[in-house]
């Protein structure tokens, strides 16, 4: 049966006279990510007691996380120890400071723009195909052993779930919290030293240890713009998880 239309739904309907975009244009959608030119996103908007709740769940969490590795690992091994923290951090902003995971970055698929899926997909290859051909001959002796189900299991999917939580406490909780404080700049740094000199690495500091720390508070400061230019804590912590497993799977499961 035919029925007539309301103008909203006329307006609404694609037209077949418009022109396509050009080329470069569509091409565009596929590089801003590599500029880290993303849509801009308004600023998490919370109080000053759930901020300060965020602050505190930083610090109790990684306090807990020092204590209870050194008490139960390895008695509980990371498989259950690393997903049971990425799962405290995310309740705890959800009911302790009674944020929604937006806030911190955690956006459905549907609500991503199309430039931060398409810099997702391709960092998603990019790392799979760059990680395996830096770790070839250690890949190659690990996944010819007996015991690669188990070093997979106890080993690369723990430590991609710890690069996740580690970018949910010290990108999504801590450094939101300080750049609603102090300004993007102060915030962003700030949240970098504590992540490269705090409880994750302040275990490795050493004359010998420098170049490593180094390197780990470039790689923190990319991972902070990344965050901060693209509202998007699922692109770092998923690319942060991916690097941690292929580089501490290859080069500690084999030594």
């Amino acid at each position: 049966m035919w029925t007539r239309k309301t103008p909203a739904e006329i307006r609404a309907q694609p037209r077949s006279d418009s022109p396509a975009l050009p080329i470069w244009r569509r091409l565009l959608v596929h590089l801003r990510g590599h500029v880290l030119l993303f849509d801009q996103k308004p600023a998490s908007q919370h109080d000053l007691p759930a901020g300060t709740r965020l602050l505190v769940i930083f610090v109790v969490l990684e306090a807990l996380r020092l204590g209870v590795f050194r008490l139960f690992y390895p008695l509980l091994p990371l498989l259950i120890l690393v997903p049971l923290f990425l799962g405290c951090a995310l309740l705890s902003v959800r009911f302790v400071a009674g944020l929604r995971l937006s806030k911190i970055g955690l956006n459905p698929w549907r609500k991503w723009t199309a430039t931060e899926k398409s810099y997702f997909v391709q960092l998603l290859i990019i790392a799979n195909v760059v990680f395996p051909v830096v770790f070839a001959p250690r890949l190659a002796t690990i996944l010819t052993q007996p015991s690669a189900p188990r070093v997979l299991a106890n080993v690369f999917v723990p430590y991609f779930f710890f690069g996740f939580y580690q970018e949910v406490v010290y990108r999504g909780i801590l450094q939101s919290e300080l750049v609603r404080r102090w300004g993007a700049v102060i915030g962003i740094l700030a949240a970098n030293v504590l992540y490269t000199f705090g409880p994750l690495h302040w275990h490795y500091f050493s004359p010998l240890a420098i170049p490593m720390l180094a390197s780990i508070f470039a790689i923190g400061l990319f991972f902070g713009v990344l965050f901060r230019r693209s509202g998007n804590l699922w692109i770092v912590a998923v690319i942060h998880g991916i690097g941690n497993a292929y580089i501490v799977g290859s080069l500690g499961s084999t030594q």
